[in-house]
């Protein structure tokens, strides 16, 4: 096991249906250049805005390290990666979710972001409470309250392309072998 997979930090819990709009507000991915589109720092601080403007500043500050969230985090919305990047700007290091958009979750990966999944999880933790996450085995330990629960771990060769950052430093690495 790998002691980078281990991860620890505080927990802020978000409930169900939390789409992409209110993620990233869509002003925030429509607007601008096309640098400023994708700048994780612009993005970052502006994450969750549509369910509590203060996140981002606090999340950035050191406050949180996961955002727990109820089902369909991430559906309901556009297939697109601002609201994935808003939330690695926001030096989130991992979501937990009972349930996730297919295209989200997959958004999610290509751009090096952990997601794991476990029914009930949003009702199991409490804003402020603190976790150790275990990517290699998808077991969460709540330091708050001493409970441990387990999720699927994350497959091996999605650890890869996280472990790069996501899929395009992934495939750029894994191309430069075969050349």
């Amino acid at each position: 096991m790998s002691r980078q997979n281990v991860m620890e930090g505080v927990a802020w819990v978000c409930g169900d249906c939390t789409d992409t709009y209110k993620i990233l507000p869509q002003d925030y991915w429509m607007g601008g250049d096309n640098a400023s589109r994708l700048d994780p720092d612009e993005l970052g601080s502006h994450a969750m805005e549509g369910i509590d403007a203060s996140f981002a500043n606090a999340a950035r500050a050191g406050k949180y390290q996961f955002i727990v969230a109820g089902k369909n985090f991430g559906g309901g919305g556009k297939s697109i990666e601002h609201p994935i990047i808003a939330i690695k700007g926001a030096f989130i290091k991992v979501v937990l979710a009972e349930s996730v958009s297919r295209y989200f979750f997959r958004n999610a990966i290509n751009n090096g972001l952990p997601i794991l999944t476990l029914d009930g999880i949003s009702r199991k933790i409490k804003t402020g409470d603190e976790l150790e996450i275990n990517l290699d085995t998808g077991e969460i330990h709540n330091q708050s309250t001493g409970e441990d629960f387990k999720a699927q771990p994350v497959p091996s060769f999605v650890q890869e392309i996280l472990a790069k950052g996501g899929y395009i430093n992934y495939t750029k690495e894994r191309l430069a072998k075969h050349v």
